[in-house]
């Protein structure tokens, strides 16, 4: 079957959540939403209202999803690997919301949690999720 990114990350994050690892995994829940982050970032990239400078980020950001090579790689870790991408695309939308209205990222979001509070909470956990070597390399990537 030929899916498009967006939707065999949903389909392989769903499918690893029924495993027992998946099920007994602390972080789930940030797992769960690699999809929407992807296309919230996305529709971002392509927001007439979000200036260049932030564009680029996001444009770093969804290159990092999509690249095979990350500091946690899905080849190698399964869809644990997208931890990472979930860390550096709340950074990056939390850097967003900092230099725009947050109404535009709040537009563009189609999850049901407030994109504020989860973004601030993601970034919040980073740390602890990744390890702090591996959230300081991907904050970087991004300055």
């Amino acid at each position: 079957m030929n899916q498009d990114f967006y939707q065999k990350m949903r389909v392989d994050i769903r499918e690893w959540l029924q495993t027992k690892t998946g099920k007994s995994s602390k972080w789930s829940e940030y797992l769960l939403l690699a999809p929407d982050l992807f296309h919230l970032l996305a529709k971002l990239a392509m927001d007439k209202e979000i200036p260049s400078s932030e564009k680029a980020k996001i444009a770093g950001a969804l290159a990092y999803f999509i690249s095979p090579i990350d500091l946690i790689p899905e080849v190698l870790f399964g869809p644990i690997g997208y931890l990472d991408d979930v860390a550096l695309a709340a950074y990056v939308i939390n850097s967003v919301m900092k230099k725009c209205d947050p109404a535009i990222v709040r537009r563009h979001w189609a999850g049901e949690q407030d994109i504020l509070d989860l973004v601030q909470q993601i970034v919040d956990v980073a740390a602890d999720m990744l390890g702090n070597k591996i959230w300081d390399k991907l904050k970087n990537l991004v300055k």
